[in-house]
């Protein structure tokens, strides 16, 4: 790269660079990037540590495998940048093997270790990947166009078979964040685990479930940043086709198989309508459940299905399909006129219709609106329920935080021989014995159960662990100790 590139790229308010083949257009914060480097440490999350095999707990990664994962996300980030400007491989390395851009520091310490061939071989594949991300993503420039994004994506929802329990509730879930989406006007929106379980009607361990088994797997759901304080979780959709492929394949018919819907590979509901009942009592685990959720929503797509129809549009097995009409059809939800179901003219209400019932001459009572129907299995509550634990929880959260943040003060350093040294403050964050659960776990006061993210410390004294520290609750404890016995020491 010639001076005058380097030093117009320089410029902070310049996004335009100049290499040898063509000009390419960059955004500032993608200058930034290349030049500084991640000082904000927006792709240090999650590098320094790893899930363990359990699924549940983190693992912190050496000092090396981190810096390298941060760096690799940095490098990354710049070839997508590059992409998207309609720069080339050639553009991206000479960007990265500069000696004065810090966010080509992971390139060119490959380059010192292992040779420039095995760096510029690293760059290519960064590139090929990154390019194929940038060619199959959508920049969206209008609203008009978010529009169109989610409805395609509404579009596939519905037309996606969702077997099984779960698979109905990660439905819901995917709906609650549609609703989300919609919102905010983008398939980029926030959201809190509270909030969503209360949209989808579900419980929060039910919630965080479908997220690591179906949803993030199968590429529908993307957290991009975990939530904190008052901010809820940065959640992406993706409307792209999920990578996520389906055992159930049509019969064969040289085998003489017949395509029933038990083998469809589509389905056909109204999502909105499932949207919108989904988060009553009614249509809680105990009560009409998911299942009665998909069939209300296939009819009232398409009214009079006979029950071969129902179970491929709904994605219901036949069995289920079976038990939930019959379920329906005792609170008068739904009708049939010989083999054909449609629903009831205020089903949508949760009113039924008085229908006779042919088996043992007695008529079926009729719903009375969907707190009645909620009644009836038992499930009334449920969401006020949950609703006040949530509040609880969010309170006793926001207690804590404001402890915390009135014994926060700037941090005090001494210079001696030439380096600094932190003088470590009082910390009165001592809390009840009550509180201690084993483990080094702390109860909540509020609900009586452990708090995922607050530890007690070897001296009684509390310390709050989030996804975005990147240092583990020993390493908080032991450079509190570290620090104290060093001041002490030059003291």
């Amino acid at each position: 790269m010639t001076d005058s590139t380097h030093h117009a790229l320089s410029q902070r308010n310049s996004t335009e660079f100049r290499g040898p083949l063509s000009p390419v257009q960059l955004p500032s914060a993608a200058t930034d990037l290349i030049l500084l480097g991640d000082l904000t440490g927006r792709y240090a999350t999650g590098s320094y540590s790893r899930l363990a095999s359990d699924g549940r707990s983190l693992v912190l990664r050496e000092n090396r495998a981190g810096a390298a994962e941060h760096g690799h996300r940095i490098t990354a980030a710049i070839a997508c940048h590059v992409a998207r400007a309609g720069g080339t491989v050639d553009q991206l390395t000479q960007l990265l093997l500069h000696p004065e851009h810090e966010g080509g520091r992971h390139a060119r310490s490959i380059a010192l270790r292992s040779g420039q061939s095995r760096a510029l071989g690293y760059i290519r594949r960064v590139w090929a990947s990154a390019s194929e991300a940038v060619s199959t993503t959508r920049l969206l420039r209008s609203r008009h166009e978010v529009y169109e994004v989610l409805a395609a994506l509404r579009d596939r929802i519905e037309t996606t078979p969702w077997r099984g329990e779960r698979g109905r509730t990660a439905l819901r879930v995917l709906r609650a964040h549609l609703n989300f989406a919609e919102i905010a006007g983008g398939p980029l929106h926030h959201a809190s685990e509270r909030q969503t379980a209360e949209e989808a009607g579900i419980s929060r361990t039910t919630l965080r479930a479908v997220y690591e088994k179906v949803l993030k797997p199968q590429g529908w759901l993307r957290r991009l940043r975990v939530g904190h304080g008052h901010e809820g979780s940065i959640w992406y959709l993706d409307a792209r086709p999920s990578r996520f492929r389906t055992t159930q394949y049509p019969p064969d018919p040289a085998l003489e198989e017949w395509p029933t819907p038990e083998t469809a590979t589509t389905a056909d509901i109204d999502s909105t309508v499932l949207g919108q009942l989904m988060g009553h009592d009614a249509f809680a685990h105990h009560g009409l459940g998911s299942a009665a959720l998909m069939i209300i929503s296939a009819l009232h797509q398409h009214p009079n299905q006979t029950v071969a129809e129902l179970v491929g549009t709904s994605s219901v097995s036949r069995a289920t399909t079976y038990r939930t009409l019959k379920r329906l059809a005792d609170h008068g939800l739904i009708q049939h006129t010989g083999e054909t179901w449609t629903l009831a003219p205020r089903a949508l209400e949760g009113f039924g219709i008085r229908l006779p019932n042919t088996d043992n001459d007695h008529t079926a009572t009729p719903a009375q609106g969907w707190t009645k129907v909620a009644e009836q299995h038992g499930t009334w509550g449920i969401a006020a329920r949950r609703k006040a634990l949530h509040t609880a929880e969010r309170a006793a959260y926001q207690e804590a935080l404001d402890r915390l943040a009135e014994h926060r003060s700037r941090a005090l350093v001494i210079v001696r021989d030439g380096r600094q040294v932190l003088v470590p403050v009082p910390r009165p964050d001592e809390i009840p014995p009550a509180w201690h659960a084993p483990d080094g776990r702390v109860l909540d006061p509020a609900t009586g159960r452990p708090a995922a993210d607050w530890r007690v410390a070897t001296d009684g004294r509390l310390i709050l662990i989030t996804p975005s520290d990147q240092r583990s609750y020993d390493e908080l404890a032991a450079a509190h100790a570290e620090a104290l016995s060093e001041w002490e020491s030059v003291a």
